[in-house]
């Protein structure tokens, strides 16, 4: 993909493209960034929310040449199409419009691609119609990816659209871990497996904790654990997810902001026949009342905390509970891996929450764990290890950048030959 000089006596050079648009579209909200893979910086990003409400917002943020700063603009934008144009408006106001020969393709967060999808794949009429196909496995997040990606086509029909599938990274998992113990024909007829979730997020932190070691992946194997609103744990043994907490759906596993996580089943039947709550009600009451909100009322970690330190027994519950499904995770994962070189936290609360951190591996000094506690609350948007200089398992903390792994995973497919443009 080239363009020509503009006459036969220009001396520039043709223009690769190197530039990939990250779009990641919620129910009513759309996420963005624009990254030069040269050497993988952002252009600019931003963010549409409230779509199809009376008053919509977006925020964009130039990020290039020393910008004014964030822009905003509200007024109603009434579905993902209208959302996206404002998007472009932006993006050509600062000389990145999507028009640009620069622009290599547009790379989509889609959360779940089942078994067919094990990498990356451009986007055909046949891949949309298996991601529709996969819609009831996840009817939170497949639908909005699904709108996204058929909105960026129209605005750019002749430009690589490229699927990355949340559960891509999830798929080396071995069948042992993968499969629930419930009828094999019953489970393969309805497509019903543990896939996981939040896959380019362990793909990136698993690989970023490798280099904080100054080994290579294959070489490391890490326990990651992404604590944001919604949290899941990995064990990655040389590269390769073997485990990971999430299932079916991202209902499985930690104890999320407003997701109960791991919940026995016979509860469903239970409220069914007890309280006479529909299969409806049971899915919202698990999915958005449950979780750190259920047990408090409250699903920022920050509130939380304030409240414990004010001496409220429900948030002091609520972080227990918090706490120790995630040491349980812990200690399981080290078992499934044997040898543990690395425990990473990253995501929102993963970051930012010295507490969870120090909570979390608290006790686990027989599993080689143990949290400095002066490196622990020192804040940083790097990379960095938080636990004893001779720690025989490294506690780290690893900032997460999803947006950098899907323009990488998007790039690289489209541009083979991207290891040629200059860094």
């Amino acid at each position: 993909m080239t363009t020509p000089a503009p006459d036969h006596e220009s001396t520039a050079a043709p223009v690769e493209p190197h530039r990939v648009l990250v779009l990641n579209s919620g129910s009513s909200s759309v996420k963005y960034q624009l990254l030069d893979m040269r050497d993988r910086s952002r252009l600019a990003s931003g963010l549409v929310e409230r779509i199809g409400e009376e008053t919509s917002r977006l925020v964009h943020t130039p990020m290039a040449g020393g910008g004014d700063g964030p822009r905003e603009r509200t007024g109603r934008m009434a579905d993902h199409g209208a959302a996206l144009r404002a998007a472009a408006e932006e993006l050509t106001a600062d000389g990145l419009g999507l028009d640009s020969p620069e622009l290599a393709a547009i790379g989509h967060r889609v959360v779940h691609g089942g078994l067919r999808f094990t990498a990356p794949t451009v986007v055909t009429d046949e891949v949309l119609k298996e991601i529709e196909r996969l819609v009831p496995v996840a009817p939170l997040h497949n639908p909005a990816n699904i709108t996204g990606i058929r909105t960026a086509r129209a605005l750019r029909p002749d430009l690589p659209q490229v699927a990355v599938f949340d559960t891509t990274f999830h798929t080396t998992m071995p069948e042992a871990a993968a499969r629930y113990a419930i009828d094999v024909e019953t489970a393969d007829a309805h497509r019903i497996r543990r896939y996981g979730f939040h896959g380019t997020s362990h793909a990136y932190v698993s690989r970023r904790t490798a280099e904080l070691l100054g080994k290579a992946p294959e070489d490391v194997n890490v326990i990651v654990l992404h604590l944001g609103n919604g949290a899941s744990a990995s064990a990655v043994a040389g590269g390769l997810c073997v485990e990971t907490s999430m299932g079916l759906t991202p209902l499985e596993g930690l104890v999320m902001g407003t997701r109960s996580g791991d919940i026995d089943p016979a509860v469903t039947f239970h409220l069914k026949r007890v309280a006479g709550m529909s299969a409806d009600e049971i899915d919202v009451l698990l999915n958005k009342r449950s979780g750190l909100v259920g047990l408090c009322g409250d699903n920022d970690m920050r509130e939380i905390r304030r409240r414990i330190d004010e001496g409220d027994e429900r948030a002091a519950l609520a972080f227990d509970i918090y706490i120790h499904r995630l040491k349980k995770y812990i200690g399981a994962y080290a078992a499934v891996l044997g040898r543990v070189d690395a425990v990473a936290f990253t995501a929102g609360v993963g970051e930012n929450s010295a507490p969870v951190r120090e909570a979390a591996i608290a006790g686990l000094e027989g599993f080689g764990l143990a949290v400095d506690a002066g490196l622990n609350a020192r804040r940083s948007g790097e990379p960095r290890l938080i636990s004893p200089e001779h720690a025989r398992v490294a506690v780290a903390v690893v900032p997460t950048d999803e947006e950098l792994e899907i323009a990488d995973q998007t790039f690289a497919l489209v541009a083979p030959d991207a290891g040629q443009l200059d860094n």
